[in-house]
């Protein structure tokens, strides 16, 4: 379309999302080197920003299913309780992510069990040196957070060898089929992301969610203003939001009404009580915002919804760069920290 600047290639990688978790899970069959299951106590995923949102998902999905513990981390140094017992797995598109090889050399230090979801550099290295397997990250995406699919995938399959995350490809395959059927209505003639993105309009997204589903997709609706958008944005999860932040809308209506609009992200797998609370959050707080929009999720079982809603948030973010006539690929800000860092 005549309206988008893109120039890496954002909108066609990220509408690719279907296909992308497809072919992860061709690409990623029977993982040879995981660890005996009763060795293991608990699971760190290791990641930073968007390679560390694919732990965010794959920890969101399995955790209904699994029996130990499954932890995200997301710094310099893992947990002290990383040890013999522990298995790590570590996600980083480059493999080159200097927070992540620090956190996984110490647990390679500590005796875990490793896997690295990459495809080449130190972090690869590394695992194999160790004896871990390293899974692929599929398909060629222009950056990170085109790769959601490709991130994602390989550690809830993973996750499901071990006896974590039963029944992880039936899940994922239900996923694919929601996007698709999501992807052919945001093409329709309605353009619902387009419209949603109009209703933001200038103003900085504030995005809650509910339960595990709801806050993770939440955090990357935030994340993809960021970056696609070059604009702050925000999210809270629900129902712990109700202790804190609900309280800080009762001043200033008259700054906030222009700033910030209320993204309320609501999925089937909502406790009664959180439901509830959504609806009196967005009657308290409904002065103080330009608006209040509600996205539900779409799909069969929670792994769809989740995608569903984080899809939705990610085409949505690219529609509000469009119509800010901007560019959602280049992120200067952080090549100038990397190059800082390095100096």
């Amino acid at each position: 379309m005549t309206d988008r600047i893109d120039t890496l290639g954002m909108w066609e990688a990220m509408l690719g999302l279907p296909e992308q978790i497809d072919a992860s899970l061709s690409a990623v069959g029977d993982i040879d080197g995981l660890p005996d299951p009763g060795r293991i106590d608990h699971v760190l995923l290791l990641g930073m920003g968007d390679s560390g949102f694919g732990g965010d998902v794959a920890a969101a999905s399995a955790r209904p299913f699994a029996s130990l513990p499954i932890v995200v981390y997301n710094g310099y140094l893992p947990p002290s309780w990383v040890g013999a017992r522990s298995l790590v797995i570590a996600i980083s598109a480059s493999g080159r992510t200097e927070e992540t090889l620090e956190s996984l050399e110490a647990a390679v230090e500590a005796g875990a069990s490793l896997v690295s979801v990459t495809n080449d550099g130190d972090l690869a290295a590394l695992t194999r040196a160790a004896g871990g397997p390293v899974l692929p990250v599929v398909g060629d995406a222009p950056m990170p957070r085109a790769a959601l699919g490709a991130l994602s995938v390989p550690p809830m399959l993973a996750l499901e060898q071990m006896g974590l995350f039963p029944g992880a490809r039936v899940w994922i395959s239900d996923a694919v089929e929601q996007l698709k059927a999501r992807r052919d209505e945001f093409a329709s003639d309605a353009r619902p992301a387009r419209a949603l993105a109009e209703r933001i309009g200038s103003t900085m997204p504030i995005v809650y969610g509910g339960g595990a589903i709801g806050a993770t997709a939440a955090k990357r609706w935030k994340m993809a203003v960021n970056h696609n958008v070059k604009s702050p944005a925000f999210w809270a999860p629900m129902p712990e939001l109700c202790h804190n932040e609900l309280v800080g809308w009762g001043g200033l209506a008259d700054t906030t009404r222009e700033v910030f609009t209320q993204i309320q992200l609501r999925h089937s797998d909502e406790h009664p009580q959180t439901a509830r609370r959504f609806s009196f959050v967005e009657e308290s707080t409904a002065g103080a915002m330009h608006d209040v929009v509600q996205v539900e999720a779409g799909g069969d079982g929670p792994v769809a919804e989740l995608f569903d809603l984080v899809f939705t948030g990610d085409i949505t973010s690219l529609e509000m760069a469009a119509v800010a006539g901007l560019d959602p690929g280049p992120l200067g800000v952080v090549d100038e920290l990397k190059t800082w860092l390095d100096s």
